[in-house]
């Protein structure tokens, strides 16, 4: 008869015991284990054959002989090791031979490893959906880069101009004359005025040097002393 393949709704495989890590383990069945090894006896191994066969050392061991409860430390202690798991205890036990033990805590070690793994597998479920080719924290388009009212908002074009006026709020008389004069005349400069074509948001102070440094046809500066406060324009210079 053929072998049919998994279904494809199936369940993810549950990990056996001997891949569990020791934590599995709770206190009842470690006591239970405490009271079988922690007895000296000359026909069964105890806790120190086993904490050899775990790769202790003789130092190791002699420290844990002053415990009230050496085999319940050797288990704390060996779990944090590398290769320590539940799989690994009943393997080394049974090369001790001790298959009394496993016996008679056979089927707490398997509850409890039941247990342990119907917990792991409730709080994955609980976990939120995290779809890895999703990351919120990396922008999918960049940022609008424009300063200007007519500015390529990818600066891919920024926009130009002849002339920049630096005047103050009490100027705007003034400045409107000079946009009549130098624009709206045989002049056809093009004037970038902070109130008329810098964008609402930004900081005039902050992108001035931009706006004069890159922004204008040529770098030359004019001062212009008219009935008003004296204004700093720099302008085309032809």
């Amino acid at each position: 008869m053929a072998e049919g393949g998994p279904d494809e709704g199936s369940a993810p495989p549950t990990p056996s015991m001997s891949s569990l890590p020791l934590a599995a383990l709770n206190v009842r069945v470690r006591r239970r284990l405490s009271l079988f090894l922690n007895l000296r006896a000359h026909v069964a191994a105890d806790w120190t054959a086993l904490a050899e066969e775990m790769g202790f050392e003789y130092l190791e061991i002699r420290r844990l002989e002053t415990h009230a409860d050496p085999t319940g430390s050797l288990l704390d202690d060996w779990q944090g090791r590398p290769g320590a798991s539940v799989g690994r205890l009943l393997e080394l036990l049974g090369k001790l031979g001790r298959d009394d033990l496993l016996m008679e805590l056979g089927p707490s070690i398997e509850e409890d490893c039941q247990k342990y793994i119907l917990k792991q597998q409730q709080e994955a479920s609980e976990k939120p959906l995290q779809v890895d080719s999703v990351d919120s924290s990396i922008p999918r388009t960049r940022d609008p880069a424009g300063i200007t009212i007519c500015d390529d908002p990818l600066g891919q074009m920024p926009e130009r101009f002849d002339a920049f006026i630096c005047y103050c709020p009490s100027d705007i008389q003034f400045v409107q004359e000079m946009i009549r004069e130098l624009e709206q005349t045989n002049h056809r400069l093009k004037l970038c005025v902070s109130d008329r074509d810098v964008l609402p948001g930004t900081c005039v102070w902050s992108i001035a040097s931009e706006l004069i440094e890159k922004r204008l046809a040529r770098n030359a500066t004019s001062r212009l002393s008219l009935h008003s406060a004296s204004l700093q324009v720099p302008i085309r210079s032809d």
